[in-house]
């Protein structure tokens, strides 16, 4: 399995804070039958804003480290950049990076309230010739309401990374229920742990595997945890499904 979505590096935000609690958190990742790993710090304006070059240097240090510790395991560089309209700027100036340099973004948005620039961002993305990608939309608020407003995002371009603690509860009721709800119609194309710390999700990988094969089947699992991954890794277009509206029963709105 690959990794898409970590919050490894030390000293950088509010995942790791030094090199041996990485090293642990890898060699976890490793236990959990992850062999490679994005790593993808925040670069939020004005509070997580180290540059990409300091990230890369702290990666290689991880890398030299994981040779010594013998953990066989291969670090790739990105960013979690937080919804901004200037995101553009921040791509263009090296301050924050796509994920291995490719054509692919991640980006997230407030939890509680759905962001009124959003649509503004991501033309921002498209117009740089990027595929913007929505970490985990099981978690907002706006789209727990109504999970149909990713359709229309999908028809703009954008692609979907759902994190695996979201499907065995570990983020709440309803951002479990969305995630399920997106999953059996097929609107996730990335799977990540969202990792920030020894414990939090590297030991629940398996159960949460587990139930997402319940839900969509082994190929499709394969396709959203692994072969997906892999195409953002060496800048290659990803292949997507048509998507259609959610139908949400009243039954379902209620449980």
């Amino acid at each position: 399995m690959i990794d898409f979505h970590s919050h490894i590096v030390y000293g950088v935000d509010d995942g790791s804070q030094s090199l041996d609690s990485s090293i642990k958190i890898l060699r976890e990742a490793k236990e959990a039958g992850i062999d490679k790993i994005i790593l993808t710090p925040h670069y939020m304006e004005d509070y997580y804003i180290v540059p990409k070059l300091e990230i890369k240097e702290k990666i290689d240090i991880l890398r030299e480290e994981c040779k010594k510790e013998k953990i066989d395991i291969e670090l790739y560089q990105g960013n979690e950049i937080y919804i901004s309209n200037h995101i553009d700027e921040f791509l263009k100036k090296d301050l924050a990076c796509s994920l291995n340099d490719s054509r692919y973004v991640l980006f997230e948005t407030p939890l509680n309230i759905e962001p009124s620039n959003l649509i503004e961002v991501i033309y921002k993305i498209k117009e740089m010739g990027k595929v913007p990608v929505l970490a985990h939309p099981e978690r907002y608020a706006f789209i727990q309401e109504n999970p149909n407003k990713l359709l229309d995002l999908f028809e703009m371009g954008v692609l979907f990374q759902s994190n695996y603690g979201s499907v065995i509860g570990l983020y709440g009721k309803n951002a479990e229920k969305t995630i399920k709800l997106l999953l059996k119609n097929n609107y996730i194309h990335f799977l990540g742990s969202d990792v920030h710390r020894k414990g939090n999700v590297y030991p629940y990988i398996n159960d949460a595997k587990n139930s997402i094969i319940k839900i969509i089947g082994q190929e499709k699992f394969d396709k959203i945890s692994d072969k997906n991954i892999l195409k953002v890794i060496k800048d290659e277009e990803i292949e997507k499904e048509q998507l259609h509206q959610i139908k949400i029963s009243f039954f379902s709105k209620l449980f």
